[in-house]
């Protein structure tokens, strides 16, 4: 059982009932540039995109290559800015704040990218990769950082005796575990994955969603999932959101939508799963 978080950051109370996290006619657009010509033009990422996150839920985002999913998921982690629209945070706006504002509130929202290794510091050792978000936030001594990230490391299955350890030196389940200890070390109130189990093996990737799994019970976490495997969406997701061609065309609850999928896009989807019976089976064994 992962020990219940007394870290540096202390989630603030909000109601359970009220979404964590709001998101309201986000849009974004990427200003690109003719072959051979200065005449330019707009590409939507994603447009007029209307979400909610609660506290201890999941919700997944599923859709074509290309759909927008990777680039909506960046900028509601704030590594992107949206064109148009709000990201409130319990109720505060969070592209109205400045930098200096700003700074504060990103240990609340992190991301977990697909490929760990392209994301950690090859340079840096295991304790230092998880105590350098720390260290930027200005948390705490060295010495606690040090203790914090031997803590964090244990509850993800990492032992001390791969605190000296780099990057390479660990194999994709470990770097995954690595990544999401790092994420964890700021106390965020949301983990966005990012295709973040897609790279893994059938064991490994189980073992991270029974980890992932637990700290969201115990901490209350609440996960913004993107992926493309249904199969996985089914175990892990409470509510799915569909997106196309850059729009949310379909949002249910996760039993639901698979039961009674309305968009021929999402029927699209699912007639890639070989038994959408079997799934159905498994979410309620």
């Amino acid at each position: 059982m992962i020990p219940a978080h007394s870290g540096p950051h202390a989630n603030p109370s909000s109601n359970p009932s009220q979404p964590l996290l709001r998101v309201t006619g986000l849009c974004k657009q990427f200003v690109q540039r003719r072959n051979f010509s200065r005449q330019q033009f707009s590409v939507n990422a994603f447009e007029n995109v209307t979400l909610q996150l609660f506290r201890g839920r999941t919700l997944a985002l599923v859709g074509e290559s290309g759909a927008g999913k990777s680039t909506l998921a960046r900028c509601i982690a704030l590594l992107e800015r949206p064109s148009e629209g709000t990201i409130a945070l319990d109720g505060t706006d969070l592209l109205a704040l400045d930098t200096k504002g700003l700074f504060p509130i990103r240990r609340r929202i992190q991301l977990i990218f697909q490929d760990p290794a392209s994301a950690l510091n090859p340079q840096l050792t295991a304790c230092e990769t998880i105590a350098e978000p720390l260290a930027i936030q200005n948390v705490s001594t060295k010495k606690e950082r040090h203790e914090r990230a031997l803590q964090l490391m244990d509850q993800v299955g990492l032992g001390p005796a791969a605190a000296q350890k780099r990057p390479f030196e660990f194999s994709g389940g470990q770097r995954q575990r690595l990544a999401i200890a790092r994420a964890l070390a700021l106390e965020p109130d949301v983990l966005v994955l990012d295709e973040s189990l897609s790279a893994l093996d059938a064991l490994n990737r189980d073992l991270i969603l029974q980890l992932l799994a637990d700290l969201q019970a115990v901490r209350s976490l609440a996960y913004l999932y993107v992926s493309h495997d249904l199969r996985l969406v089914s175990q892990f997701a409470d509510e799915v959101v569909v997106m196309y061609q850059g729009r949310i065309v379909e949002q249910k609850k996760t039993r639901e939508l698979f039961a009674h999928p309305a968009h021929f896009h999402t029927r699209e989807l699912l007639a890639t799963v070989h038994s959408v019976e079997s799934i159905l089976r498994e979410r309620s064994a």
